[in-house]
Parts: structure tokens; C-alpha cells; sequence
């Protein structure tokens, strides 16, 4: 194992896109955002757990007046998707003629969001669009859209800024990749 290897659990992963890349990509997004929605105040709506690393630094790239508000919804257990969208913690934000930007860590079927959008847009939201750290185009199945996406990945299971194993691995800085047993 070499050293930039980190093993969770049963797994083993190797470094996929680096702290600074992420860093960057962030800063960029939260500039796109302060400009388009300069003067209406948006609310962000963070899908949690995965998100909230991807949430917060983009957060703090805003300069904008924007507050944010937290959901859990959950999909997954182990490195696939369980089919079915449970939710958690609920929204308890009053959202009605306000501009909502769904921050979520990944879009990988788009069957989280494709259930989870009814609910918003049933509270009359003056607009709602989505950003995401990561999107798996190969792996998408509902026609979910996101207007801002830091990174397109290929459909393989990922770990770190956010992103787990098993509840291991959120804490690392960068995104890690499962390795190829032909590695």
C-alpha cells in the first residue's frame, strides 16, 4: 500500500481530486452564484449528511445576503444505492417566494432530488435551481438538472469532503476514488 492509499473498513481508495482542485472549483461556483443572484437573497437548502463540507465552504464563498437551511434525506447503504429515499430531518424553513438553490454532494441516479423536488416546488419557491459537488452522467436515471456542478465524475463509489463510506472517510480533504482491483 503505498502512502497516498487510505483503507476504510474493507475498502481501499486512491487520491481522485485534490483539496486544492476542490478548493478552487468551490471559490468559483460561489463567485457564478454571488452574480446570478446578486440582490434576490437566495436560500440555500443543504441535502445532508453528504453535503454539509461542500455546503459550508461554498457558503462562506458567498457575498451575497443568502441564508441556508438543512434536510436529510438518505439513499444509500454500504457503495449503492438502497432504491428507496428516506427522509430524515424534515425542512422546517418557510421557502414561498423565496430563490432556492438545492446544494447536494452527488448526483449519481437523480432519485433523491427527483423525489425531493415535489416537496419543494409544492411550497410555490420563487425559483429553485441546483448545485452539486459531484455528478455521475453514466449513472444518471431521472431527469434531474443541475445548473452548477464543481465536478463530473465516472460511475464509481467515492469517499472524502463529505462523501462516506459506511459513515467513514467524510473528513478527508480531497476525494478519493475506489480502487481497481487490477490496480
Amino acid at each position: 500500500m503505498t502512502a497516498t492509499e487510505v483503507t476504510i473498513l474493507d475498502k481501499t481508495f486512491v487520491p481522485y481530486i485534490t483539496e486544492q482542485e476542490i478548493a478552487d472549483r468551490v471559490a468559483d461556483m460561489a463567485a457564478q452564484i454571488n452574480k446570478d443572484y446578486e440582490g434576490r437573497k437566495p436560500l440555500l437548502i443543504a441535502i445532508l449528511n453528504g453535503s454539509f463540507i461542500f455546503a459550508a465552504d461554498l457558503f462562506r464563498g458567498l457575498h451575497i445576503d443568502a441564508g441556508i437551511s438543512f434536510v436529510k434525506l438518505a439513499s444509500y447503504l454500504g457503495t449503492s444505492s438502497t432504491g428507496k429515499v428516506v427522509t430524515a430531518i424534515g425542512m422546517d424553513a418557510n421557502i414561498t417566494d423565496r430563490h432556492i438553490i438545492i446544494v447536494e454532494d452527488i448526483i449519481d441516479t437523480g432519485k433523491t432530488l427527483h423525489e425531493f423536488l415535489p416537496e419543494i416546488y409544492g411550497r410555490n419557491p420563487a425559483s429553485v435551481s441546483i448545485t452539486t459537488f459531484l455528478s455521475k452522467p453514466s449513472a444518471l436515471q431521472y431527469d434531474v438538472k443541475a445548473r452548477y456542478t464543481a465536478f463530473d465524475i465516472e460511475n464509481k463509489f467515492v469517499v472524502g469532503y463529505g462523501l462516506d463510506y459506511n459513515g467513514l472517510g467524510r473528513n478527508l480533504p480531497c476525494l478519493y476514488i475506489l480502487k481497481d482491483r487490477s490496480e
